[in-house]
């Protein structure tokens, strides 16, 4: 299995895998779930299918806008940037592990 030591977001990642083990409904859970799908691309067993990725998205800002109020907006688009550094250097790993 691939580590995800050293890649953007890692602990935010760890995190949301142990609540989705957990089932536990968290922000970090829903970030897994939206990159769930390029996480499987990348060869990571994961434990939900790409159909449970389709409303994550809205269930994080829900959850943001409890925890964060007006906030809930750049909350929300920080944590997709960071999301997205951290889908592109795990494709940029899988790319350099498949090319070796």
């Amino acid at each position: 299995m691939m580590t995800l030591d050293g890649l953007p977001a890692n602990d935010v990642i760890q995190q949301g895998l142990d609540d989705l083990t957990q089932r536990r409904v968290s922000v970090a859970a829903c970030l897994v779930k939206i990159a769930s799908p390029r996480m499987r691309r990348c060869g990571m067993e994961m434990i939900l299918s790409d159909d449970e990725a389709l409303n994550a998205d809205r269930e994080l800002y829900a959850l943001l806008g409890h925890e964060h109020g007006n906030e809930a907006h750049s909350r929300y688009n920080a944590l997709l940037r960071e999301l997205v550094s951290f889908e592109r250097a795990l494709e940029a790993r899988h790319r350099r592990m498949t090319a070796a």
